[in-house]
């Protein structure tokens, strides 16, 4: 089990706390997107196999048999390319269904936490201090609340090294050249 795996679990654990439609909705949602993930994977397994008996085959047709292409096997030839084609243009569809499929459980599971988030401020009282803040992951000069997407806030530096290189250019004056 990997990591999104897990998260996906522990989200559903979570949000099996609340007992209305739209945590149904999300719980079924959820496990669809995994089962028809779950199949495309098998079917990108099974073309990927499909794809490699092509290369073999035509590997040993090549290597071990006289005048290959042109010889007493020239259907077979073209029925290891067909099949070597084929195999890889669904190898190519499968890999774009399952992005798409990833990003429907990336969405889904966005749903959940915003539940997550819902039912946990219901229960316990609003707080003054936002549930989630995320480190953004480029520069790391903001934080990001990911339920305010357009408020950023200006990331405290605490004593790191980049602190003491800013409060060090700030407190000596500009040399002369």
């Amino acid at each position: 089990m990997n990591e999104h795996q897990r998260q996906t679990a522990f989200l559903r654990h979570l949000i099996a706390l609340d007992n209305t439609d739209e945590r149904r909705k999300l719980d079924e949602g959820i496990a669809q997107v995994q089962r028809d993930g779950r199949c495309v994977k098998r079917a990108a397994a099974l073309m990927a196999l499909l794809t490699a008996l092509g290369v073999v085959g035509l590997g040993y047709g090549v290597v071990l048999q006289e005048n290959f292409p042109y010889g007493k096997s020239g259907f077979f030839f073209n029925l290891l390319c067909a099949l070597g084609l084929a195999a890889m243009i669904c190898l190519l569809f499968f890999g774009a269904l399952l992005m798409v499929y990833r990003r429907k459980l990336n969405g889904l599971r966005e749903d959940c936490r915003r539940l997550v988030l819902t039912v946990a401020e219901s229960r316990l009282g609003k707080s003054s201090i936002p549930l989630a803040l995320v480190v953004a992951p480029q520069g790391g000069d903001t934080i990001v609340a990911p339920h305010e997407p357009h408020r950023d806030i200006p990331a405290p530096r605490g004593d790191s090294l980049w602190a003491e290189l800013v409060d060090s250019k700030s407190k000596t004056p500009p040399q002369a050249l």
